[in-house]
């Protein structure tokens, strides 16, 4: 078990006024149980049920009020009397309607109580079972795969996690942190394989675990499927999925099929509520709000770069190139900064988009853009010459912002660049492993 970073944001919760019951949302094995088992130690009394075993999930059905319901669970857990704080874990939550009624009653009737719910296919759970979450008695919390910081704890590197969260980064630390990057992406963040792997210091031995991931993501199918036609979209497009990802998309035909748009995206945004994939839509603004336009073709963001390396055979490139942009045409250098960016924000609801000049005889498109401040910022993932950068002068010529953000395999470094119209602008050049600091480092340019 080792730390991870939601650990400072359940302190928050549990210390903050008003709080509700939490509901932590993630994909299955990303380490939301562990999680809040780890901060269960900081309780005097940590209640766990796991509502997918009967006999927790029938405490539930008996139709008791808050109070006889949390003494009912007291006796079935054997729970030691106590005059600390005490935290109730419900995991899987989705799979008991019952028990996510009952939040509300748990917030109103037994406030000092605090309750931890967790679970994966809620949305689609609950839209089966025609029921909600109590509105305004819940709040959310969502959780990934280990960022690049939390890979560097679970490994031990604290040096090199000391020398990341220094703003400048030390140059002596550049190459150093730069291997350690090139090491997450390769075999990527989800815990049982960085676990796994730090205990053997060896990428060979995880394939098993690696499919043993895909297989219980097909094995939810049923879950999600509302009949055989869609069970059998949904499988193909899980399967299809690491293959696809880092490239703009298109419904109809996805994956080399025969499925219809119409099917395809039904199965794809099903896999997005589950947390499995991301859809990123463009935005042609550069100015905020940022706007995803939904007309446009998504590019998809996997769950976990690791897999998509496994599953695309690209581990063995890994250890041929120095620069992650010099294979799988730039691609897995463009997820793995979506990845983090994605981990770091964790704001479901200001999604991800990217940028594009959408014209006929003229098309452009810059690899993300952010909101910092009051400004849009144009990101480019790139290992060529800033000179090349031909999308992101015209984004830069219709801006009102004079920053833009490369991300590369250099050290950081910042220039004075004209665009071939004639607008100045600064643009600030981090090496990839920076890209969950990218906030802070524009703060700090100021």
């Amino acid at each position: 078990m080792f730390s991870r970073s939601i650990q400072k944001n359940l302190v928050g919760w549990a210390n903050g006024d008003g709080r509700k019951p939490l509901l932590l949302r993630g994909a299955r094995q990303v380490g939301k149980t562990v999680a809040v088992r780890m901060f269960g130690q900081e309780y005097a009394r940590f209640i766990e049920l796991n509502l997918e075993k009967s006999a927790d999930a029938a405490l539930f059905a008996r139709g008791l009020d808050a109070e006889n319901l949390l003494q009912a669970i007291l006796l079935h857990k054997e729970a030691p009397p106590t005059e600390g704080r005490t935290l109730l874990f419900l995991d899987e939550i989705q799979e008991c309607p019952e028990a996510i009624k009952m939040l509300r009653y748990f917030m109103e009737d037994i406030p000092a109580l605090h309750i931890i719910a967790a679970g994966s296919l809620l949305e689609i759970s609950l839209a089966k079972a025609q029921i909600s979450f109590p509105v305004g008695r819940v709040e959310h919390l969502f959780m990934y795969p280990l960022s690049f910081s939390e890979f560097l704890t679970a490994i031990g590197a604290d040096q090199a996690l000391a020398a990341l969260a220094t703003i400048p980064v030390p140059p002596y630390a550049h190459e150093t942190l730069l291997s350690l990057f090139h090491r997450y992406v390769l075999i990527g963040g989800m815990p049982e394989i960085v676990n796994e792997y730090g205990k053997k210091q060896d990428v060979s031995v995880l394939g098993s675990i690696y499919k043993s991931l895909l297989q219980s993501y097909l094995d939810d199918v049923p879950k999600y499927a509302r009949n055989e036609t869609m069970a059998r979209v949904l499988s193909h497009c899980i399967r299809m999925a690491p293959l696809s990802a880092g490239s703009r998309i298109t419904f109809a035909g996805f994956g080399q099929s025969n499925y219809r748009s119409r099917e395809v995206g039904e199965a794809l945004r099903t896999l997005e509520k589950a947390l499995l994939i991301h859809l990123l839509y463009p935005t042609l603004t550069t100015q905020i709000p940022i706007l995803p336009d939904q007309r446009k073709s998504p590019r998809l963001q996997f769950l976990d770069t690791g897999l998509l390396n496994y599953f695309a055979g690209l581990q063995e490139q890994h250890f041929l190139h120095e620069d992650l942009h010099a294979f799988y045409r730039g691609i897995l250098a463009e997820h793995i900064v979506g990845q983090e960016l994605l981990c770091h924000g964790a704001d479901e609801l200001q999604k991800q988009c990217f940028w594009v000049r959408d014209k006929t005889q003229s098309q452009a498109e810059v690899d993300f853009v952010i909101q910092h401040r009051e400004h849009v910022i144009p990101i480019e993932v790139k290992a060529g010459k800033a000179g090349r950068l031909r999308s992101l002068h015209l984004f830069m010529d219709m801006s009102p912002h004079r920053r833009a953000l490369r991300l590369y395999s250099g050290p950081m470094l910042t220039e004075t660049h004209t665009t071939p119209s004639g607008t100045r602008f600064e643009l600030m050049s981090l090496p990839y492993y920076l890209a969950s600091k990218l906030h802070d480092y524009l703060d700090w340019a100021r």
